[in-house]
């Protein structure tokens, strides 16, 4: 009975974590939405776009790695409200964005304001992905697919969050969406304070910055690999695939309907991963070269339709859309077993400082795909964005080749 009341807690706190984080993630990703689409509309180039979301991707690495270890010292919860609460903060500030300002106040203002959402997200983030190693440490066996469902209808409620941004700029302008999309998480806010136990996840943080960093290899190449997947992702996904669909004739609808579904299967796939990486008993023997093979996979598709481009085959759009839909599904699943991984590899005491540090790796790679994502499309179109984006797979493959196949002494299995 002790058993099943465990379970059962662990499965409410678990639903209440991740419905929070949906709430989030559905008002970030209409907050990109509408910036990319506003600020394009008023003729900006695809550099300043990237630019606009620089300190937004940058904040997130030491949100991140704070984060994690205030989330140890002060809880779960406390964090989430933190998380929240810098969110509304930003999308206020954001709100104030006067067009009777000067090009370059208004980018700076945006700049400022997207760097504050940078680290609600990240807080946000650490804090949510950290409950689900303690609400899956208490339901044995259940790591792998709460994380994969975590992460992927995640993902997915982003995609309706770009569907969401768009249709809220045509209905109620850019002020206005941001207030309304202020509104809903003030809701989620009083849910959070109300239902997440109030010490979830509190532990004896780490004494000194050495000891913070001092992650088990495993944690570190994670770490790595994650660096340039996500880098790989960004470099093309941010600035050229908007840009050139929009440049090849789609209307603002076409392409925010496009990535806005793009994204909801891209979930979808990463909810589903447990199914098509079967799970071994000790957690890694078949979740690490999974981990391997599709890597590889991954690195191929941007390097065909570099090919591709270069060549100019007919129907080129659609021969990009195509070959999106095939790096969508690769990726999905490569995430879905990295997030996997970090926390098998994770110390359950202080898992989110583990988190955080991972997740820190996937905001510098963000912020590194953000930048490339302008300055290379600015210089050689397309073209060159996909070329950064198989470099940096090919870079991620080599990294996953050197995970540990067995956990640190310390970790209990999943």
């Amino acid at each position: 009975m002790t058993t099943q009341r465990a379970g059962a807690s662990a499965a409410r706190n678990y639903a209440i974590v991740t419905a929070a984080y949906w709430g989030f993630t559905l008002t970030d990703g209409a907050l990109r939405m509408l910036v990319l689409l506003h600020f394009y509309r008023l003729g900006y180039s695809p550099f300043t776009l990237a630019f606009l979301f620089l300190l937004y991707e940058a904040a997130g690495v030491l949100a991140n790695l704070i984060g994690g270890w205030l989330a140890t010292r002060y809880g779960i919860q406390r964090m989430l409200t933190v998380g929240l609460c810098t969110q509304i903060t930003g999308f206020l500030l954001l709100s104030a964005l006067s067009p009777t300002w000067s090009a370059t106040l208004s980018v700076a203002w945006v700049v400022l304001s997207q760097g504050v959402c940078g680290v609600a997200k990240d807080l946000t983030k650490t804090a949510s992905k950290s409950a689900i190693k303690l609400t899956a440490g208490e339901a044995e066996g259940q790591l792998f697919k709460w994380v994969a469902w975590f992460t992927g209808s995640k993902n997915a409620m982003k995609g309706v969050g770009f569907f969401l941004g768009g249709l809220l700029l045509d209905q109620l302008g850019f002020s206005g969406s941001l207030w309304l999309m202020a509104a809903l998480l003030a809701l989620v806010l009083l849910a959070v304070l109300r239902f997440v136990p109030k010490l979830m996840g509190k532990s004896k943080p780490s004494q000194s910055a050495k000891e913070l960093f001092a992650k088990n290899r495993g944690v570190n190449l994670l770490a790595a690999a994650r660096v340039v997947l996500f880098g790989a992702r960004d470099v093309w996904f941010v600035v050229g695939v908007p840009v050139f669909l929009y440049a090849s004739g789609w209307t603002f609808t076409m392409v925010g309907g496009f990535l806005a579904s793009w994204t909801i299967g891209y979930g979808l796939v990463q909810a589903l991963a447990p199914q098509l990486v079967r799970r071994s008993a000790d957690g890694l023997t078949t979740e690490v070269p999974a981990a391997r093979l599709w890597s590889g996979l991954l690195a191929l598709v941007p390097i065909a339709l570099a090919v591709a481009v270069a060549l100019q085959l007919p129907n080129l759009e659609w021969v990009v859309v195509g070959g999106l839909g095939l790096f969508g599904f690769a990726f999905a699943v490569n995430s879905s077993v990295h997030s996997y991984l970090v926390l098998a590899y994770a110390g359950s005491e202080k898992a989110a400082e583990d988190v955080g540090f991972y997740y820190a790796a996937n905001a510098l790679g963000r912020f590194m795909g953000t930048l490339l994502s302008g300055l290379l499309y600015q210089w050689g179109g397309l073209l060159y964005a996909l070329i950064g984006s198989a470099l940096m797979l090919v870079l991620c493959w080599a990294v996953t080749l050197a995970l540990p196949m067995v956990k640190p002494p310390a970790v209990v299995a999943a």
